[in-house]
């Protein structure tokens, strides 16, 4: 089967260099892209804070597949064999409800370092970075459906002080990791009906932000990110933090703005943003979902957009600019399986962008010759790149075609059913 995968690469990487695409210099670079995985495809987005795990502020996880995680430790167990089967570089990404708080409740405006002490330490071990997210969703100063652009005070005092916290746990993160960790804002402030002050909350959450994000932090160790949202369960007409509203907010304080597959209009795309982003602000994050209709959290799968996406950066680039973090919780399928399709997906789409002739296509276009762009854009759709990922795989010890789908369900056998 080697002997196969590897002349089938040979094959492979003869029809790309007639393109003059450098094959090995492809899958070097490819190795080199980071993909953050969201730890909450583990466990249904219940997170470890206390035993009450109801969702609210339009998060809502389907299914009851058996064997999802129930403590810190069988997560960390079920990531480190979503690790094995995906080949590349990895980092993954935490909410502040994945805590580990040695049974006494501890509120999210008192979170420390100290509590993320087991995840800093699994990471050493694991040799990947950490990435961060204050949870501003499912809890008791959230019941009206607003936080930081809440009009009482003292509700939005309490979430800046969570992200606040938040933010001092990133940078411990990239301190101890020596890899820059990214934190993201996300809230889901709105209403479900139509609000006569629209300017008010906008004005609030301007205010609360700048109070959170008053202390600088060194990049080195901690980034923020800011992101949008067009529409939510329970705010289905109106929506504090729009794009536009956070689109101005990164470009006046240089933060990272996230870029949601799965929060803008249906036919609306990220992949079309980018570019003109990047001419604007220094770095943007992208969270990869897969949008179906209303409901932006399904599975990433191999579709269009994806490889859009994945062109944008690599056409331009970007490599160093765009940060790619993946949000989907599918709890209707094994979870594990969920991460290494999406996963797997989202480096698929990246190999082939980076075997795509971009110079000739570029002088092609330059030159008007739009037959010639047409021709060979269709063309390399059936380029033999699988050969290539295959051999990819092959090379980094994950398993090749079908076989990680057996593994998955082998482990589900011997340990998530016994859960």
């Amino acid at each position: 089967m080697f002997k196969n995968i590897e002349q089938s690469f040979q094959i492979a990487k003869e029809a790309y260099t007639k393109l003059g695409v450098d094959v090995d210099l492809a899958l070097e670079k490819l190795d080199l892209i980071p993909i953050s995985l969201h730890c909450w495809q583990g466990d249904d987005v219940g997170g470890f804070e206390s035993d009450s795990k109801e969702l609210t502020g339009g998060i809502a996880s389907t299914g009851s597949y058996p064997g999802k995680a129930r403590n810190a430790q069988e997560l960390r167990q079920d990531l480190e064999k979503a690790f094995s089967l995906i080949p590349g570089k990895i980092k993954v990404n935490l909410h502040a409800i994945y805590l580990e708080n040695e049974g006494t409740f501890v509120d999210r405006d008192q979170i420390e370092p100290k509590h993320f002490a087991n995840w800093v330490a699994w990471a050493k071990e694991q040799g990947i970075g950490l990435d961060f997210n204050p949870t501003i969703f499912s809890h008791k100063n959230f019941d009206d459906g607003l936080s930081l652009s809440h009009p009482d005070a003292s509700i939005r005092n309490f979430w800046i002080e969570h992200v606040k916290r938040s933010r001092k746990i990133s940078e411990y993160f990239g301190k101890e990791l020596g890899i820059s960790s990214i934190m993201n804002i996300w809230i889901p402030d709105g209403f479900k009906d139509l609000p006569a002050d629209r300017l008010g909350p906008r004005k609030r959450l301007k205010e609360s932000l700048d109070a959170c994000l008053e202390e600088r932090i060194d990049p080195k160790y901690h980034k923020d990110a800011v992101e949008s949202k067009l529409f939510g369960i329970g705010s289905e007409s109106y929506v504090v933090g729009s794009h536009e509203f956070y689109m101005g907010y990164a470009l006046e304080k240089k933060t990272l703005l996230c870029l949601d597959s799965g929060h803008f209009h249906p036919t609306e795309v990220i992949s079309n943003k980018i570019s003109a982003l990047s001419l604007y602000l220094d770095e943007l994050l992208l969270h990869v979902s897969r949008p179906v209709r209303w409901d932006s959290d399904h599975v990433v799968v191999l579709d269009d957009e994806l490889l859009a996406i994945a062109q944008e950066i690599v056409r331009h680039n970007l490599f160093n600019r765009i940060n790619i973090g993946l949000d989907f919780f599918d709890g209707s399928i094994n979870r594990i399986a969920a991460w290494a399709i999406g996963t797997r997906n989202m480096r698929k789409a990246l190999l082939l962008a980076l075997l795509e002739p971009t110079k000739i296509l570029v002088e092609a276009e330059q030159a008007f010759d739009f037959t010639t762009r047409l021709a060979l854009l269709e063309e390399l759709k059936s380029f033999p790149w699988h050969a290539v990922w295959d051999y990819y795989c092959h090379k980094n010890g994950i398993p090749v075609g079908l076989n990680w789908l057996e593994e998955v369900k082998t482990y589900e056998t011997l340990v998530q059913k016994t859960r």
